[in-house]
């Protein structure tokens, strides 16, 4: 069910790759290989994605009466129809909600505004149904609502919170159940709506306090219904299971494959298990052999045990986002619900006795299992149901009356169906607000002190003011003074509980509050942190569209900025003294053929780096641990078991770029490179050397430059990478008890080339030496020598971290022990036994087709000899003849001679030609990171400064171009007088 697309993806420059051809059919698109593509089949596929429009009511129906477009009343006339009929019918049902966060779980189950999801829609058309049916019979039914976060079970209808959660128990009869969860009898849709909300209400305020996202929990609503059939002393009983269950996002293997903890957290436990299960059941029900299906490996599935595979009619949504970004997510749901569709589930109808009831009933009260659910007939039924709901329609009412009067904070979350449910209301005067129960307005959430900030209200104003040094962010800003507040003001309190402010009734008028949602609030704070998408170069200089890559990074950078806030409060809090910053990795760095890389977003901390995912997956830990301390209980661990801690590691420091294009043309180079940091700064200066060679490691000279790199193709080459040294690290001033690697690798080796590590030395001197050898030149590496650049890694080493070493017996190796490259014709199994064979066969060959040509030479020679001999008829010419030849092949030598001159001259000039492109590189890449200053007045300065690079970069350009031109008509000029001479 393609919810319709979020921000965040239209945001991200996202594609559609789904497409719905037939109303049971769905088909996804590789973004990355568009000719691969799959097909799935299911009962039903929906399509809401786009051809919609918003009817009178606020409705979105389809724009064309023949479209594919469906809305909740078509979910609901195929799904909560049959989940009806199967409930009057005696048979349980249950339906669960799958898919990542955002592709429309809760829009379908829930809904919004409106569009009523099939949860609100089922529970209003049952009682619509009970309504019109015979007299003769009586109707019971009862709700509840439960969440599951972290295997904890939290009744959402109870204000108790017992530490640890309520507990499942398993009885013989009953099957596994919550023990003390309560279960409130209802005599009308309007009964249960405001159950909902209190429900949902208590959910928001557990989420705020457990600084738990409702995205990583599951939500359960039970409806148990009941109907006696008086005349024939006969009962159906039905249970009702609408499951909206957590986002279904998966760790990505790069980045958590490596983390020591990453199976610490217990958060997905419960829908890692549910896939267990349905994989179980679905391979049972291919007549494979199953052992054991764990149902009772985690909560959730414990409680759906009847819904999976038993006896329950059961129905599942799968989500997913039509959004190319969300590729590898939508294809794992797919592949899910396909795996489920499989299970054959064994319902039955539930029928009993009216006497018989009655046992079973004193049964459940000696378990202890029934309370106020249980009711011995119509008065306790209604005094039930009025108990709970009475109180909480005294409470909408009055909350209702203070919005219309009052100006008020509405939270605003992350989950669309908990923004707006908590309303603060600011009375006249002034009033505290915080963690203290004793404080007017009551706040909850990670970095709210106890007395957190002061509002008043006074003379038709409200100023907001932090306490002391409390976090309080009014529209992206942190203040330190009294503030006024204007309608529609956003407010962050803490380090990320965020509130919209409502204003005076006067103030107030028919604006659209959805579009301050949470991303709204995030965005306006990285802009204000000077995060934006300008800044991490997310359009393309070409045609000036967005790079959807980059804008895809963005995104995963606003999504993150809160939670590291949170982690920072966590740290700060528990007192682990560790600081977090969010960071864009290759955010100025390109690959060896200038391109650049694939940006992502990091966590870099004081000593390590953390990817996204090893970042997310730590931060599931450390809400864990910082629970059991807001819980009261023991948080000190291990160390080896601490989410704040790791050991050290080695650290990318920068890359620098050395082009090889002079390699080509058999000519040495000698560079001095910047690294460059990923935010695009010079981070140490590089001292390399790149020479061609002998076989035996000596230099090649100027006669041994070729004018085309094509006169290698086929012949050995042999050349050597020297570092010298390392100059002015930075990461090496910064502590003196630091260290450094340096890393590359070239064409096709297989593994990266490291030096020896150097320790405490600001500008280490490195001399190491590297031989290579291509043995036969193929067309691939000249071009690549051509077009690509040496990409050289700087790594920094810290005491007690792990030194980056290389993989020897993956290397290829000549007789002389020089590294092979260029060996995609060489067999690597037998690489090192025919090396020394191969060179000498290549010597030998290379040797007889030398002789050859002199001899083929000799015998033209001899022919022409001949017969000018016998044409002269006398010795005499003959000797003239002789001696004239002689002295043509003297002048023919003397021109041979000046023509590898004129070769030599011309390889100097391409040599100076190159080098002088080599700097006009590096002037480019300054000019291209070069940003305009955010402060207006440093604009003019910026402008003159860019102004005058600009120029020299095109003086550089225009002189090198000058002087190349200037060399070869020199050249051109020479040869020809020399040819005129010969002639």
């Amino acid at each position: 069910v393609p919810d319709f697309s979020s921000l965040r993806e239209k945001n991200s420059g996202s594609k559609c790759v789904i497409s719905m051809h037939s109303g049971t059919t769905t088909t996804i698109q590789d973004p990355k290989n568009p000719e691969h593509v799959k097909t799935f089949t299911f009962d039903l596929a929906y399509w809401s994605h786009s051809g919609f429009q918003m009817d009178k009511d606020g409705v979105f129906i389809s724009a064309d009466p023949s479209g594919k477009f469906a809305g909740q009343r078509d979910v609901f006339r195929d799904l909560g129809g049959g989940i009806l009929d199967s409930a009057w019918q005696g048979y349980n049902a249950t339906l669960l909600a799958y898919g990542q966060t955002g592709s429309g779980k809760s829009y379908s189950m829930i809904g919004f505004g409106a569009n009523k999801g099939l949860i609100p829609s089922v529970c209003e058309e049952l009682f619509q149904a009970i309504e019109n049916r015979e007299r003769n019979q009586e109707y019971q039914v009862t709700f509840s609502m439960l969440e599951i976060y972290n295997e904890q079970v939290r009744d959402l209808l109870s204000r108790t919170k017992k530490p640890g959660g309520l507990k499942v128990r398993e009885d013989q009869q009953l099957g596994f159940y919550v023990d003390g969860l309560k279960s409130v009898p209802c005599e009308n849709y309007a009964q249960i709506e405001r159950l909902m909300e209190q429900g949902t209400r208590l959910r928001t305020t557990a989420s705020t306090n457990m600084n738990a996202s409702s995205s990583r929990s599951h939500m359960v609503i039970t409806i148990q219904f009941k109907q006696v059939f008086l005349d024939r002393e006969l009962t159906k009983q039905s249970s009702i299971n609408l499951v909206d269950l957590a986002g279904s996002e998966r760790q990505k293997s790069s980045g958590s494959e490596g983390d020591r903890l990453r199976e610490g957290s217990r958060v997905n436990l419960s829908l890692t298990n549910l896939g267990n299960v349905i994989s179980a059941l679905a391979d049972a029900a291919m007549g494979k052999r199953v052992l054991h299906v764990p149902y009772r490996d985690s909560v959730l599935t414990k409680l759906l045990q009847s819904a999976l595979g038993g006896n329950s009619r059961t129905t599942l949504i799968a989500a997913i986002s039509p959004a190319d970004i969300c590729y590898e997510e939508t294809l794992s749901t797919l592949r899910y619900a396909e795996r489920a569709k499989k299970i054959r589930n064994k319902a039955v109808v539930n029928t009993s006795t009216l006497m018989r009831e009655s046992r079973t009933e004193n049964n459940k009260l000696l378990l202890g299992y029934g309370f106020d659910e249980k009711w011995a007939g119509k008065e306790r039924f209604s005094e039930c149901a009025g108990c709970l709901v009475t109180g909480t329609l005294s409470v909408l009412l009055q909350e209702r009356q203070m919005t219309e009067t009052l100006p008020h904070l509405l939270n605003v979350n992350e989950d669309p169906q908990l923004t707006g449910v908590l309303k603060y209301f600011i009375q006249p005067g002034s009033c505290d607000a915080g963690q203290a129960t004793s404080n007017a307005i009551t706040l909850h959430g990670l970095g709210i002190s106890e007395k957190h900030a002061s509002f008043t209200n006074l003379d038709g104003k409200v100023t907001v003011t932090p306490h002391s040094k409390c976090k309080v962010v009014v529209n992206g800003v942190p203040i330190t003074t009294a503030t006024k507040l204007q309608h529609l003001d956003r407010i962050i309190l803490g380090s990320n509980s965020a509130y919209l402010y409502i204003g005076f009734p006067s103030e107030r008028g028919s604006e659209d509050l959805s579009r301050f949602d949470y991303d709204f609030f995030q965005l306006e704070r990285a802009a204000a942190e000077g995060v934006s998408v300008d800044k991490l170069g997310a359009v393309n200089s070409g045609d000036g569209k967005a790079d959807p890559s980059v804008l895809a990074v963005f995104q995963d950078y606003i999504k993150l900025m809160p939670l590291v806030a949170e982690a920072n409060q966590m740290s700060e809090e528990l007192g682990k003294g560790l600081k977090m910053e969010l960071k864009v990795k290759n955010l100025a760095l390109s690959d060896s053929r200038g391109y650049d890389l694939q940006k992502e977003v990091r966590v870099p901390l004081w000593v390590w780096i953390w990817s996204k995912a090893k970042f997310i997956n730590r931060k599931f830990l450390m809400e864990e641990l910082y629970q059991r301390f807001l819980d009261g209980e023991d948080s000190h661990v291990a160390q080896e078991d601490d989410p704040f801690w790791d050991p050290l590691e080695v650290i990318h420091l920068g890359s620098a770029h050395i082009w090889l294009q002079s390699l080509a043309y058999c000519m040495k180079l000698e560079e001095q490179v910047e690294f460059l940091n990923c935010d695009g700064l010079e981070e140490a200066v590089l001292h390399i050397h790149i020479s061609p060679c002998s076989p035996t490691g000596q230099a090649c000279g100027e006669e041994d430059v070729v004018i085309d790199p094509l006169e290698l193709l086929g012949k050995r080459m042999d050349f050597q990478i020297r570092i010298v040294r390392c100059l002015g690290a930075k990461w090496l001033k910064e502590d003196a008890e630091r260290g450094v690697q340096i890393g590359y690798r070239i064409y096709d080796l297989p593994n990266t080339l490291y030096t020896k590590p150097v320790w405490k030395t600001v500008n280490p001197q490195i001399e190491e030496t590297v031989q290579f050898t291509a043995l036969n030149a193929s067309q691939e590496f000249l071009n690549y020598l051509q077009t690509n650049a040496l990409v050289v890694d700087l790594w920094g080493l810290q005491e007690g971290c792990a030194e980056l070493s290389c993989c020897e017996p993956d290397l290829m190796i000549t007789g002389e022990g020089h590294i092979m490259v260029d060996t995609k014709k060489i067999s690597t199994s037998t690489s090192n036994q025919i090396s020394e064979l191969y060179l000498k066969l290549l010597k030998l060959e290379q040797e007889t087709e030398l002789l050859r040509n002199i001899n083929r030479a000799l015998r033209e020679e001899n022919v022409l000899l001949k017969a000018s001999l016998e044409k002269t008829g006398s010795s005499q010419q003959g000797e003239r003849l002789l001696e004239s030849w002689w002295f043509t092949a003297r002048d023919i030598n003397q021109v041979c001679s000046q023509q590898a001159s004129y070769d030599r001259e011309f390889a100097k000039a391409l040599k100076v030609f190159y080098q002088s492109m080599n700097m006009a590189r590096g002037q480019f890449l300054r000019l291209r990171l070069y940003k305009p200053p955010e402060d207006d007045q440093m604009l003019r300065p910026f402008v003159h400064q860019q102004s005058q690079m600009l120029k020299d970069f095109g003086d550089l350009l225009e002189s090198s171009l000058w002087k190349l031109k200037n060399d070869v008509a020199l050249i051109v000029k020479k040869k020809r007088e020399c040819l005129l001479r010969v002639e």
